[in-house]
């Protein structure tokens, strides 16, 4: 994936490879013609000094504009890479069903697209203005320090095998700290979103402490991480000094055998030294670099693995359809991933187009399990679910979106405008067809009295809304498209007793050609129903009317008496 987006700038890539050779070259210029300064001197050549002297400027302000032009390059190559980067890793993430989001983990995603993206980011950046040069300037400063004083080759040698050993030790300890580093940060960030979204929770039962105490130990595992990184760039990086001027130091202890014997060595000395320090500089710039590049390549890899999975479900590249209201499962057995107990064993029942259905049970009996396996957000591990006398399987996803909508218990808004929120539901859907819907879910009351109406604005997760309004418009955004089967998860929950009802009369009243599935915790609100499954621990064990099943059926009998009772 890195390569597309790297060949998609390959221009940019060539122009900042040309400044970075002009930039090196002037680097390694500037010795060579130090050198002819110092045998000018010796012989006392003004002219020659002021000749040279001219050349030297000149290459030096070409090497800083190159420089520049680079650094400008660099930054935009990184910022474009990192930005098409983030877009895809996004754009895969929404081709994942739930089981993808769960492997992953939703706070686990953010960080990769966020961290991980800056990450590599930075490595690009350093890439095009430092990592791209240094091989070229140590190149080119070896084979130029062994022309200038080839007796002296043994000991560039020397300081880079010491220093290339020094390195490798270095980054096979680096590298599972950085991986070890970075699943820390996803924790951390998942103990922040967790409290952060659950504060009210945390306030009321006074949780403060043990949610600090909770961020602590993590965040302390991650500063010993950090600390530990530091204390070994905190040596390593003095170490290769040490051997580097250590180099010099051998280098000009050597010379000065030499110079007696071989004076003409006076005017290398110099371009020699400035040689090997640029030997040295690269080396210590690749140790320096080696945390960058050591997080990026791990970071790398995070991101390749989003960018490799293959979605858990596919959808077949066939033309939409519009289908009936129909729907029928056939022996359905499903079992969250990791788990080891099926959520539903066997169900099979059968519902015609046009009619209202009540699924009721106790917690944990699989009700919204079922709403879920309907618009296919989880496949079944056997049997089948057919729409319209069609295998899910078989449908294009545009298909199923057309044909199913479902209203979840916990609604969710997104930051934008209620006209927004709604049209989620219906991408095209004109204002009537909006008010429609907000008049079939009792939304309408409280928006007209909204001063911008369908153009006020919804705050990140509709905070500036209550439970009860949110739901509303969550049911508003569900029927929008006028679908052939509607889901309502639980989804008045949050409603009072006459907004409930109202909801329901509206539903029956302008919803009749529509297969509307409810599942409720409370009778109440399937008593009307068409008919009326009962589950209980996944299994279907109960299917009829409200009277048949409180006459026949124990476990739905013993619900409506308990909620009866209640509410006597």
């Amino acid at each position: 994936m890195l390569k597309k987006l790297f060949f998609r700038y390959k221009w940019l890539m060539l122009a900042s490879f040309l400044m970075t050779s002009t930039m090196v070259a002037s680097s390694l210029l500037q010795p060579l013609y130090l050198q002819d300064v110092l045998n000018a001197l010796l012989a006392s050549n003004h002219q020659e000094i002021s000749r040279i002297g001219v050349w030297l400027i000149g290459i030096a302000v070409l090497g800083l504009l190159a420089g520049g032009i680079n650094v400008t390059l660099a930054a935009y190559i990184a910022q474009a890479v990192s930005s098409d980067l983030r877009e895809a890793t996004f754009r895969k993430i929404q081709t994942f069903s739930y089981a993808n989001i769960e492997q992953f983990n939703a706070g686990n995603l953010v960080v990769r697209m966020t961290n991980d993206i800056n990450q590599i980011q930075n490595m690009v950046m350093m890439l095009f203005q430092i990592l791209l040069r240094l091989p070229i300037l140590f190149l080119g400063s070896f084979v130029l320090a062994v022309m200038t004083l080839p007796a002296l080759w043994w000991i560039i040698v020397l300081l880079v095998v010491i220093i290339f050993l020094l390195t490798a030790a270095m980054m096979g300890q680096m590298g599972p700290r950085f991986a070890i580093f970075q699943t820390l940060v996803d924790k951390i960030n998942g103990i922040a979103k967790e409290n952060l979204r659950g504060v009210r929770v945390v306030k009321s039962f006074v949780q403060e402490k043990h949610q600090f105490e909770k961020f602590t130990g993590v965040s302390d595992d991650l500063l010993g991480q950090n600390l530990y990184i530091g204390y070994v760039f905190s040596v390593i990086e003095p170490m290769m000094m040490l051997f580097g001027y250590g180099a010099v130091f051998l280098s000009i202890w050597v010379l000065a055998g030499m110079v007696e014997s071989d004076p003409g060595v006076v005017g290398a000395i110099a371009s020699f030294i400035s040689y090997l320090g640029q030997i040295i500089f690269t080396i210590i710039m690749v140790g320096f670099l080696g945390n960058t590049v050591t997080r990026a390549i791990i970071s790398f890899r995070r991101i390749r693995e989003v960018l490799a999975t293959d979605p858990a479900m596919t959808f077949q590249d066939v033309p939409d359809e519009e289908l009936a209201g129909s729907l029928s499962f056939e022996h359905v057995t499903f079992s969250y991933p990791n788990d080891d107990e099926p959520m539903l064993k066997d169900i099979s029942f059968e519902i015609a187009a046009g009619q209202m259905v009540g699924v009721v049970g106790a917690t944990g009996a699989g009700k919204s399990t079922l709403a879920q396996l309907i618009p296919r957000l989880f496949d079944p591990q056997e049997g089948t679910i057919r729409l319209g006398g069609k295998d899910l399987r078989e449908l294009s996803q545009g298909t199923l979106r057309r044909n199913i909508s479902i209203v979840l218990q916990r609604a969710i808004l997104f930051s934008g405008t209620i006209a927004d929120n709604i049209r989620q539901g219906k991408a095209d859907a004109t204002v009537p067809e909006m008010e429609r819907a907000a008049r079939i879910a009792q939304a309408s009351e409280f928006i007209s009295r909204m001063e911008d109406s369908y153009h006020s604005q919804v705050e990140e997760r509709g905070s500036n809304f209550s439970g009860g309004q949110k739901q509303r418009m969550s049911i508003a955004r569900g029927i929008v498209s006028n679908p052939k089967l509607l889901i309502l998860d639980d989804s008045t929950s949050a409603l009072d007793a006459k907004s409930e009802k109202l909801v329901q009369e509206a539903l029956n009243k302008d919803l009749k050609g529509t297969t509307t599935i409810i599942i409720a915790q409370k009778i109440s609100s399937v008593v009307h129903a068409d008919q009326i499954l009962v589950l209980d621990q996944g299994r279907l064990i109960g299917q009829g009317t409200h009277s048949e099943l409180v006459a026949h059926n124990a476990v739905y009998r013993e619900i409506y008496e308990t909620q009866k009772g209640k509410e006597d």
